[in-house]
């Protein structure tokens, strides 16, 4: 096996001797990344990367370089070398070489520990709305149930008259070098303190309300204004108003999802309305105008005394000889559009009642009827096709 120590070690990286941890370090990783057995198996290049890992040890270390500098060997009692019991280079400066250096090592920078404050995570929770309440906008209370801020710590989990301590096992930097020998001698990683669960300090007396965990479930309550125009599945979102984060961390956001209940009479399609008209034949062959309830009608129940200006009924006129079937349309009284302007329509379809029971005098003025129209025997009329009430209403909302 070949002395690295008397080879200039500074060639082997290929740095001049004043170069500083820096260039050091990436002198390494780019020549590991081209010597590393996985990467060329071949024995030479396996013999340069063992030159390599000695060289970026010796050179890595300030006391062991000072050694070396000095004209000491550095690694005199320390094993063999590469495969030696006391080669000890981390295996994580290896992977910073291939991943960029944020694994950590002896030598390298270590990831440090995580926070105990933490933003808190968002919450969800499902609205129902009234049709109206969902077209024109409204405001609720809601009860939600999430953690907020302990206020018998405010946040930093410890018992009053107390404060979170330096673990002594990690010495407050949330990790721990783990040593495994294997065929390429210590390998060193880190993992995090078990003693502090990687936070670097110790809950020593944790505050009994939250058991140190800085916050607490509670049951508030909370307006929401639902803007006009939401549809089911439309989520409002209120900021900072989720759960609490671990450490009194800042609060995530609370999703209200709205789901609109089903209407008596009207049925919507996007930003329209539909409903069904039915009237007797007799109005459908005179022709008739009948007083609409507009959605409005329903504010006005749940809100209490109407505006003035509130058109809560509409007329609708039904021409002489309408057919089954026939759609009206009454444009701006639909719903209104949630980011934009402007309603949509409101479509009746109009299903003309056919009488199931006559009595003796209808039934003579009927027949007096079809006797006048020489309809008494007709043939009817065949036709290629039928539109039923929903074919109409397809139709009408998904145009050619």
């Amino acid at each position: 096996m070949r002395d690295t120590v008397s080879q200039d070690l500074y060639e082997i990286l290929g740095v001049s001797r004043d170069a500083d941890g820096d260039e050091i370090k990436k002198a390494y990783r780019r020549l590991a990344r081209q010597l590393h057995p996985d990467v060329n198996p071949d024995p030479a290049t396996q013999d340069k990367f063992k030159d390599v890992s000695r060289a970026y040890e010796v050179l890595s270390d300030p006391e062991k370089r000072r050694m070396y500098d000095l004209g000491g060997d550095p690694l005199s009692g320390a094993g063999a070398g590469f495969g030696g019991a006391g080669a000890g280079f981390s295996f994580t400066d290896i992977m910073d070489a291939f991943f960029g250096g944020a694994g950590g090592g002896a030598t390298g920078g270590s990831r440090g520990p995580r926070p105990r404050v933490r933003r808190g995570q968002d919450a969800l929770i499902r609205l129902e709305v009234e049709l109206a309440e969902a077209a024109f906008g409204t405001t609720h209370e809601l009860k939600v149930d999430t953690a907020v801020l302990c206020t018998v710590c405010h946040g930093d989990g410890a018992a009053p008259g107390s404060k979170p301590v330096t673990c002594e096992t990690c010495q407050g930097r949330g990790e721990v070098f783990h040593v495994q020998r294997s065929f390429l001698g210590e390998i060193r990683t880190m993992r995090p303190c078990a003693a502090c669960r990687g936070f670097g300090t110790i809950i020593p007396d944790p505050c009994r309300e939250c058991s140190g965990d800085g916050r607490v479930r509670s049951r508030r309550s909370l307006t929401v204004k639902i803007p006009a125009g939401v549809d089911t599945g439309t989520r409002v979102q209120l900021s900072e108003q989720g759960e609490v984060g671990p450490g009194g961390g800042p609060a995530g956001d609370l999703y209200v999802e709205i789901h609109v209940a089903d209407h008596t009479v009207f049925t919507r399609r996007g930003n329209d309305l539909t409903c069904v008209v039915t009237i007797p034949m007799t109005a459908a062959a005179l022709g008739t105008t009948i007083d609409l309830p507009t959605l409005e009608a329903d504010v006005v129940s749940t809100d209490g005394p109407a505006d003035p200006g509130l058109e809560t009924s509409v007329a609708l006129d039904i021409r002489a000889g309408t057919q089954s079937g026939a759609l009206l349309t009454l444009g701006g009284r639909g719903v209104p559009a949630l980011r934009g302007s402007g309603r949509g329509d409101l479509v009746v379809q109009v299903v003309v009642e056919t009488p199931t029971r006559l009595d003796d005098r209808q039934e003579e003025l009927l027949r007096e009827l079809a006797a006048v129209r020489d309809e008494e025997s007709p043939d009817g009329q065949v036709h290629h096709e039928s539109k039923s009430v929903f074919g109409w209403l397809r139709d009408a909302f998904n145009p050619r």
